[in-house]
């Protein structure tokens, strides 16, 4: 009798031991149905990524003497008066952020805010060696893979850019193999890509148009002579394309002369019927 009892008393623990574990377990499955359905508490915000998408191609309008594109090279390198200076520049302007520099993200982050947009003036090699940018220079020597990789760390360092041309690189943007794994990577992330022909032996703007990558060509380099008058005078030969053209791209860099005759030739040329537009607005 004794021994049914005991038989009996250790039954009924062992079920109220599995009724204790069944409880647990039901809690816990309860728990994180509860905590997918309504999400984590502090969910870790999306990264700010600038595309193409939502940009509206335009053509001239009837009233437009032609669009003038203007890119300013070489942000990044510098916090100072200059660099704010463009910002404050009345017109569209795409302002080219060299990246991993010590102001590249801080500088694109005021651009966006002075509503400018933003491209990664990407560091290619050289026909001649340059030092200089060699954690995010493209290199002919460089597998795919590494340049794949380049690219990605630039782009993610700056992720308000829209878009990409090239520092230098007069060597590399003639080599097919790397243009080839530029445009892969600016298709893949809806970007663009300004050829800023360093070289005449680019293939650039061909192996974007290829690739379906939106692209376009420098048409005028404003300060490859950094006297004011020079500079001047390749802003009228700017002019003189776009009006042939409809559009003329210029290229310039983050100097004081550069700025100076912005500063004096814009109103002028706005007086005059000039729309100035983002390079984002006229790719193809």
């Amino acid at each position: 009798m004794k021994r049914s009892f005991n038989k009996s008393k250790a039954t009924i623990i062992s079920l109220i031991v599995i009724v204790i574990i069944l409880s647990i377990s039901n809690y816990a499955a309860i728990r994180k149905l509860d905590i997918a359905l309504r999400g984590p508490k502090n969910p870790t915000p999306e990264k700010v990524v600038s595309t193409l998408e939502n940009i509206e191609k335009i053509e001239a309008p009837n009233d437009t003497t032609a669009i003038i594109v203007l890119i300013i090279d070489d942000f990044g390198y510098r916090n100072d008066t200059v660099s704010d200076e463009f910002l404050n520049l009345d017109i569209p302007l795409t302002c080219a952020i060299i990246p991993g520099h010590s102001f590249s993200k801080k500088f694109a982050e005021k651009a966006i805010s002075a509503g400018k947009e933003v491209i990664i003036h990407m560091p290619m090699e050289s026909a001649n060696y340059t030092p200089g940018e060699e954690g995010f220079k493209l290199s002919s020597k460089m597998t795919s893979d590494l340049i794949e990789s380049k690219l990605i760390d630039a782009i993610e360092s700056i992720p308000e850019a829209i878009g990409m041309n090239n520092h230098q690189g007069s060597r590399a943007t003639a080599d097919g193999k790397i243009m080839t794994v530029v445009a892969s990577v600016l298709k893949q992330r809806n970007k663009y890509f300004i050829d800023s022909r360093t070289s005449s032996n680019t293939v650039g703007e061909k192996t974007m148009i290829s690739m379906g990558v939106p692209t376009a060509r420098r048409n005028i380099f404003l300060d490859n002579d950094n006297e004011i008058r020079k500079i001047e005078k390749q802003i009228e030969k700017l002019v003189q394309f776009a009006n042939k053209n409809g559009m003329g791209i210029g290229i310039g860099h983050a100097r004081q002369n550069t700025l100076q005759v912005l500063k004096n030739k814009i109103p002028e040329l706005e007086a005059k019927g000039y729309v100035f537009e983002f390079a984002s607005r006229i790719v193809k």
